[in-house]
C-alpha cells in the first residue's frame, strides 16, 4: 500500500497546482482535481474488491492517472505551469501507472 501514499502525495500537490491553473482555465483546473482525486479512490476500491472488479478499479485508477498526466502536459504546453513545477508529480504519476499496470495483471 506504499503506492497509495504516493497517490495521496500526488493529489495534494496536483490540487495545489490546480489553484494556479484556476486563474486562467477553471474547467482544466476542475478536471485536474477530479482526475487526480479518482486515482487513490479507485485504488482503495480495488484493494477491497473481488478479482474482476479489482482489476476494473485498478484499471480505472490507471486511466485517471494518465488523464492527470495529460492535464499537467496541457497546463505546461499552454504556459499555465512550468516543467519545474510539474516534474515531481509527473514522476509520481509514472510510478503510479507502472504499479497499477502490474496490479491489473496480477490475479488474486
Amino acid at each position: 500500500m506504499k503506492i497509495y501514499l504516493v497517490a495521496l502525495a500526488m493529489v495534494k500537490s496536483v490540487h495545489a497546482l490546480s489553484r494556479k491553473v484556476q486563474r486562467w482555465d477553471p474547467d482544466l483546473a476542475r478536471q485536474m482535481r477530479r482526475a487526480s482525486s479518482s486515482v487513490p479512490l479507485n485504488m482503495m476500491e480495488g484493494w477491497h474488491a473481488r478479482a474482476g472488479t479489482r482489476i476494473a478499479r485498478f484499471d480505472t485508477a490507471m486511466q485517471e492517472a494518465r488523464e492527470t498526466i495529460g492535464c499537467l502536459d496541457v497546463s505546461m504546453a499552454i504556459g499555465y505551469l512550468s516543467a519545474d513545477e510539474c516534474v515531481t508529480d509527473l514522476d509520481r504519476l509514472d510510478h503510479i501507472v507502472a504499479t497499477l499496470w502490474k496490479l491489473c495483471r496480477t490475479r488474486k
